[in-house]
């Protein structure tokens, strides 16, 4: 019989209410039993406490944080689990993921962290866009913070000890320097299907603060690499401008996904 590893999910969580209840049924209703799903919620003041209180299968707390990076190393110091995945709670996973994740690092002992693809959805959770493709390595997630999947990674805990925490000083690129930081140690697998759905909507903490957002990303490119090409300042100054976010560029992007997800049919 295959070992079953147990997943250790976390979310960190502040007055998302609205969400969080698509994020945990994303989890419960996998067809795999050998989970914990770790909510560290920052004291929330809307409908979340009440909500969490109807799911006793939940390892969860509520106390004020000093931010999301804070809660999201409070949340590994709680886990049990052999592998890690971390859920933002206005996410959700795809339906029934967690055994053919469960099989894949199974079959392949030497795959420390597996990502697969990634789907864009909006509040109604209507599909904007996708990411797919093995496409992530060091060097060009270094040149592209736009490449990472964080809902869509999952890694063995035993990198915890090796990688250490989350930098608590960012508060928006959290994710981008610690996957830098394991691939630094390790070589990516990809998992060729869709992991899970992003909501993004202009109130969202990273779209709504793209100077901060920009400053962070350069300071982790510098902890990196000394030296940061044309390509990587231009990027930069488009995320400072708030150039990403933009109405026509969100447009353009939409269409270009569109026409070239009918010719690659």
């Amino acid at each position: 019989m295959n070992f079953k590893p147990r997943f250790s999910i976390i979310t960190p969580s502040f007055n998302q209410g609205i969400y969080i209840r698509d994020t945990i049924e994303s989890i419960l209703q996998q067809d795999y039993n050998n989970f914990e799903h770790i909510i560290v919620d920052g004291g929330s003041t809307d409908e979340t406490i009440a909500i969490l209180k109807e799911y006793k299968h939940l390892k969860w707390v509520s106390e004020k944080d000093n931010g999301q990076s804070n809660a999201i190393n409070k949340g590994f110091t709680m886990a049990t689990g052999d592998i890690i995945g971390w859920l933002n709670s206005d996410d959700y996973y795809e339906k029934n993921i967690f055994n053919k994740i469960s099989q894949h690092f199974n079959q392949n002992p030497a795959c420390n962290l597996l990502y697969g693809d990634i789907t864009y959805v909006d509040l109604n959770k209507i599909a904007l866009f996708s990411i797919k493709g093995p496409i992530i390595t060091y060097e060009k997630l270094l040149a592209n913070p736009d490449l990472i999947r964080q809902p869509s990674t999952f890694w063995r805990a035993t990198l915890l000890s090796r990688i250490g925490n989350l930098n608590e000083n960012l508060h928006l690129v959290m994710d981008y320097d610690y996957i830098l930081r394991i691939l630094e140690v390790t070589s990516p697998w990809y998992y060729n299907a869709n992991l899970s759905y992003f909501r993004t909507y202009r109130t969202n903490k990273t779209n709504s603060n793209p100077r901060k957002q920009a400053k962070e990303l350069f300071y982790v490119m510098r902890q990196h690499s000394s030296h940061l090409s044309v390509k990587q300042h231009w990027f930069l100054l488009l995320r400072y401008i708030n150039y990403y976010n933009s109405i026509f560029y969100i447009s353009v992007r939409w269409c270009y996904r569109v026409v070239k997800n009918i010719f690659d049919e």
